[in-house]
């Protein structure tokens, strides 16, 4: 799938749809496809529909080869450490899930390759009789086991996870016979089942050790985990099938599992995408010779439960004294009384060392955490490698002031989840373990913070304002993954509050990569457009860009910024082109791009075609004395500007100026005689309203003062116009085989003329209207329109004949067309 068909996708998840997953085969058409509806699906030998083909097409799958799971909107695929593997589009999956999107090649070993289709199909209606939670019920009563009421999946039973390692200290064997990734439950159609993730010590379902392959559970089963401890019978919850109106929940089959305070809700579900992370450097997990189904004896946990003081005391003692052999008792009683109280002064040394750990713990047992972390922090400034009393004070220090950081997260309020874990890093001063978690804690509020900033996780991506900030937010937990996601299991595993923030966060991860494959990939096409049109000269082009990206991209904020830029550049560009020096000073004046692409853009157009800064201050300034009426001052300035490839252009400007002010000297000469009125009118349609500012402000009296007669005059220059307009069209106007003759013609320089001469006529007839803030005609406002329509067509159909014509002779046509030359006229 294309970055915007994923986004596509994706844009239509949670509108009432879900996605079917076709595995249409590429190397095997006679397989037929292989529909995935589910939220998890199974690869391997043994699996359906993979257990009916020939066995020579399977032989190099696994029996649990790889699965392919949903998670946050987007579709993966794990390989479980096959044999021969599983790679996507050519490259291998390894120990990360690898995302698969729509067009994907998906190759099983060497001998199955798939093309991955992903579609929406309608969400199915929710019925009655939908699974709401499912209990799990321990087997005995005398064990101090809760009950579990999963409420969401997938489940992971993990020796890390809170529910099991809350055993640990009572009784740890047990909970080291579990695996960090023992089984998940997970749902199927509606259905809850289990599947062993390859423990150690396995998982058994009504006795029967599970194999590769995931198991549905119903209503009264006996599922255990790594032996005969962790044992529970299953209950589900289901919604009632009758009165659609009201929601009824069936209850659980014990008090004892409705009873809040000895059960386990988790609410939260876990993460495919953690689930079947596989991982490098597995912990070997403790075997228990006891791994049977139910009906061994069971060892008496309260054997295994912690001493008191006095007890641990007679335990060092009776360990000191048999040093582990039969006859080192023998021994000790040949040494005598003094060998006896060396022994006991050893045993009792060797209880002190250890009380200061003895003290945190049972503190931490209290609930003094406060008291504990202080104490183990105390011990660590000079015994900063105690990696018992480490963990200890990381535990204390968690459960003292995580309450309170999760809280202020929650409310929003960051400066306050700040000031907490400000705080716990001094209280963690001499704890590298502690510290390190708190990393990830910050992280978290990082997160939040950005994510409740832009106003939530669905909120508009800023183009040049997001995109660092959701790459640096990415980039922190990509460095390492797998050691995030352990270090955020193990404080959720010290403080089971934590879990629902943790979620939280990875909800907003998931949503931020997606965000970063679709929008952000789509940022940085739209950039490199914007590039190769600029660098191209074709900025026309990016009208139709924007409003495609508008279409396409609903949550991309700021292209009016970029569409602001364009206009602005387009303007820039156009007077570049015309090459008027007046015009392109004005508008540097005023341009101001604020986005990326078009700052680089303009900072590579000042440094090839615009005129050097010496050379635009020097026009400015000449302009500003020029428009204030000092002419001998603005005639100075133009004759000191070097202006290299633009000095051509200051020196008509130079005479251009000089020939305004000889004829304002001629016009003020002829004042009050004879033709006065007509050089008047001629001198003042001369005028460029905003350069020739002093002149135009000087005449404008006289001009009035002929109101009538100058009215007159405009309308009289209209109808000339148009009778000119006429004699053009009836002639046949300027076609395309005038355009490419070698030469001038005759007709196209009389054509050219009568052109030139009607746009000049009404050009001058507007500029008396407006000067006298008469309103214009509207048969005059359609006639200027068409002028000015038909010489920019000739001009530009002219100038696009230049790779054929000559380039005198294209420049020859261009001047007799108008427009350009009247514009030189004024202002190069």
């Amino acid at each position: 799938m294309s970055a915007d068909e994923a986004f596509s996708a994706e844009m239509q998840a949670g509108a009432e749809q879900e996605f079917s997953v076709r595995l249409k085969p590429k190397s095997h058409p006679e397989l037929g496809e292989i529909l995935i509806e589910e939220n998890l699906f199974a690869i391997g030998r043994n699996e359906p529909p993979f257990a009916t083909y020939d066995r020579e097409l399977v032989a190099e799958l696994s029996r649990r080869h790889a699965r392919i799971f949903w998670e946050g909107g987007a579709l993966y695929v794990a390989d479980l450490g096959s044999k021969n593997g599983t790679s996507v589009n050519g490259v291998a999956v390894q120990d990360k899930p690898c995302r698969l999107y729509d067009r994907d090649e998906l190759r099983l070993g060497g001998t199955l390759a798939y093309s991955v289709r992903i579609t929406a199909r309608k969400a199915k209606p929710r019925r009655g009789g939908t699974l709401l939670s499912l209990t799990l019920t321990p087997q005995r009563d005398d064990l101090g086991l809760q009950p579990i009421v999963v409420e969401r999946f997938p489940f992971l039973i993990s020796k890390a996870d809170e529910q099991f390692a809350r055993y640990k200290e009572a009784s740890p064997h047990q909970v080291n016979y579990l695996s960090r990734r023992h089984a998940h439950l997970f749902l199927k159609g509606g259905a809850p089942f289990v599947e062993d993730l390859g423990s150690t010590n396995g998982s058994f379902v009504n006795g029967t050790r599970l194999d590769e392959r995931a198991v549905e559970l119903h209503e009264g089963d006996v599922l255990g985990f790594a032996g005969s401890f962790f044992v529970y019978t299953v209950s589900l919850q289901r919604e009632a099938e009758v009165e659609p109106t009201l929601t009824k929940f069936v209850p659980p089959p014990s008090a004892d599992a409705a009873n809040s305070d000895r059960t386990t809700f988790v609410a939260a579900a876990d993460s495919f995408l953690d689930i079947f992370c596989a991982d490098p450097a597995p912990v070997q997990d403790e075997i228990n010779d006891e791994a049977v189904p139910t009906g061994v004896e069971i060892p008496d946990p309260a054997a295994e439960r912690r001493r008191g003081r006095a007890a641990h005391l007679a335990y060092e003692l009776r360990k000191a004294f048999a040093s582990g052999e039969a006859g080192a008792g023998k021994r000790a009683m040949r040494w005598g009384l003094g060998g006896l109280v060396l022994l006991v002064v050893a045993a009792t040394a060797l209880y002190q060392v250890g009380s200061t750990e003895r003290d945190i713990k049972d503190l931490i047992a209290e609930g003094e955490h406060a008291q504990a972390m202080k104490l183990a922090d105390e011990y660590l400034a000079s015994h900063p490698d105690d990696a018992a009393m480490k963990t200890l004070g990381t535990e204390a220090l968690l459960k003292a002031k995580m309450p309170a950081w999760i809280e202020a997260l929650k409310a929003g309020n960051f400066g306050a989840a700040g000031g907490v874990l400000t705080d716990m890093k001094t209280q963690a001063g001499h704890n590298a373990d502690a510290l390190a978690l708190l990393g990830e804690l910050d992280w978290i509020a990082g997160l939040e913070q950005f994510i409740t900033a832009r106003g939530g996780s669905e909120a508009p991506i800023r183009i040049y304002e997001d995109e660092g900030k959701i790459k640096a937010v990415l980039q922190r937990w990509n460095d390492d993954p797998k050691a995030h996601q352990r270090a955020l299991a193990l404080i959720g595993a010290y403080v089971p509050a934590f879990k629902d923030a943790y979620a939280e966060a990875l909800t907003h991860l998931r949503k931020l990569e997606s965000d970063e494959s679709v929008y952000l990939a789509a940022i940085d096409r739209l950039n490199a457009s914007i590039a190769t049109e600029l660098g191209q000269d074709n900025p026309q082009a990016l009208d139709e860009v924007l409003n495609d990206y508008g279409d396409k991209y609903p949550r991309l904020a700021g292209l009016d910024r970029l569409r602001e830029d364009l206009r602005q550049y387009a303007a820039l560009d156009r007077a570049v082109r015309s090459r008027r020096l007046g015009p392109l000073v004005a508008l540097l004046d005023k341009v101001k791009f604020s986005t990326p692409p078009f700052q680089e853009q303009f900072a590579k157009l000042a440094a090839t075609r615009l005129p050097a800064t010496d050379v635009i201050a020097g026009y400015r300034n000449a302009t500003k004395a020029w428009r204030d009426g000092n002419a001998e001052q603005a005639f100075a300035g133009l004759q000191q500007i070097s202006g290299g490839p633009w000095s051509d252009l200051v020196a008509m400007q130079l005479e251009h100026r000089k020939a305004v002010q000889q004829q304002f000297k001629e016009l003020q000469a002829a004042r009050g005689g004879k033709g006065y009125e007509e050089k008047l009118l001629a001198f003042y349609g001369m005028l460029d309203a905003d350069e020739d500012a002093w002149f135009v402000h000087a005449t404008e009296a006289d001009v009035r003062a002929y109101r009538d007669r100058a009215l007159a005059r405009a309308n009289e220059l209209g109808n000339h116009a148009l009778t000119l307009w006429r004699q053009y069209h009836a002639a046949g106007a300027i076609v395309g085989e005038n355009r490419l003759e070698s030469g001038i013609s005759p007709k196209f320089r009389a054509q050219a003329r009568l052109l030139a001469d009607a746009r000049a006529d009404m050009q001058q007839a507007v500029r008396i209207y407006k000067v006298l803030n008469a309103d214009v005609a509207e048969q005059w406002t359609k006639l200027g329109d068409e002028l000015d329509t038909e010489t920019e067509l000739q001009r530009r159909s002219l100038q696009e004949l230049q790779a054929v014509l000559e380039p005198g002779v294209l420049k020859a046509k261009l001047a007799l067309i108008g427009g350009r030359s009247d514009e030189e006229r004024k202002s190069p």
